[in-house]
């Protein structure tokens, strides 16, 4: 442990030029202590290393040295993948080989293309989790992932639609989409594999019990996945007339699929601006609650049973709008503001 912590030192040194004690306690995750032995250590090692005093002081190599000890491990090989991924890395529980990672590859570059890495670094930044979520936090996600990479089977109790559930699964792969990880595996009695949120997964037991993992391409797979699911998403249709608003805002909260169906059968629009348009629907129930966030901005024409359920929507909320609020349910003034979000600026 300690090798490697002296190492990413020089690599940290090497990468950014001059660091404090506190700057390299702060990115290595040790005490200040822990780093002016460490130091020490390197000094008694022939490091060329010395340190600055005063405010624009810290650390830094000799010019023109550097490490030649920038060689991946095998660990470190394996998690290249998640090199520009650290929030899914540290999910996972490979931020800090991927750390690792990123500082190897970093030293290892000619000095003008780690200049470019550098700059890419500070421009472009993925963030995959949606705004509304921090992500899909699982406390089973890295036995899962554990399991993945050595072919074991693995006891789940699982959340379904239809109730908890118990399985042995063969799992094939891990999957992100959406800030959301989910688990492909197949059940030891059948061969085709399906899809476990992880964050469903209420308790998970590795076996002791290898598989035999197919000639399986998982991206293929999963693309393949994706085309069924959403063919099968929309199985009726509801008929509805949108005013301008209504359409606006369609656009921020409806699917691509409800969008591009609202633009290819929207019919001319009346005096007052609404369009005729027949959008594709899950259910019922998904409807009603889609189409709610539109308020009075939409009127569903068909089917009945869905502008019925609206109506009694709309009729209870406005019987509850009638009375005045309850005692001592009032909020009081003077809370904060929320922050900025999706459509909001500090600015």
């Amino acid at each position: 442990m300690r090798a490697s912590r002296l190492l990413s030192i020089l690599l940290l040194l090497q990468a950014h030029g001059r660091l404090t004690a506190a700057d390299l306690a702060a990115r290595l995750e040790v005490s200040t202590r822990t780093v002016y032995r460490d130091v020490e250590a390197l000094h008694a090692a022939g490091i060329p290393l010395y340190g600055e005093a005063g405010h624009a002081g810290g650390y830094r190599l000799v010019e023109g040295w550097r490490t030649r000890l920038t060689g991946l491990t095998g660990e470190e090989a394996d998690r290249l993948l998640f090199a520009g991924l650290p929030g899914p890395a540290a999910e996972l529980g490979y931020q800090s080989v991927v750390a690792a990672v990123q500082l190897k590859l970093r030293a290892a570059l000619p000095a003008p293309l780690a200049d470019r890495a550098a700059r890419l670094e500070q421009r472009f930044h993925l963030d995959t989790p949606g705004w509304y979520s921090d992500g899909d936090p699982s406390p089973h996600l890295a036995a899962a992932a554990e399991a993945v990479w050595r072919e074991h089977r693995v006891r789940v109790r699982y959340r379904s639609w239809r109730g908890e559930v118990t399985r042995v699964l063969e799992p094939y792969g891990l999957v992100l989409k959406g800030g959301r990880w989910y688990v492909v595996a197949a059940r030891p009695d059948r061969t085709e594999p399906a899809t476990y949120r992880v964050n469903q997964i209420l308790d998970l037991s590795a076996l002791d019990e290898p598989f035999d993992r197919p000639e399986f391409d998982l991206p293929v797979w999963w693309r393949a996945h994706v085309v069924a699911f959403r063919a099968g998403l929309h199985r009726d249709e509801a008929t509805v007339r949108l005013s301008p608003s209504g359409r606006a805002r369609l656009r921020e909260v409806g699917s691509d699929v409800v969008v591009a169906a609202a633009d290819a059968t929207a019919g001319p629009p009346d005096a007052d601006g609404w369009v005729w348009a027949v959008l594709p629907i899950e259910s019922l129930t998904h409807a009603h609650g889609d189409l709610l966030r539109l308020g009075a901005d939409v009127e569903v024409l068909s089917p009945a049973a869905l502008r019925d359920r609206l109506a009694e929507t709309a009729a209870a909320l406005a019987a509850l709008y009638r009375r005045p609020p309850a005692a001592g349910s009032l909020i009081a003034a003077g809370g904060q503001e929320r922050g900025a979000g999706p459509g909001r600026s500090d600015s």
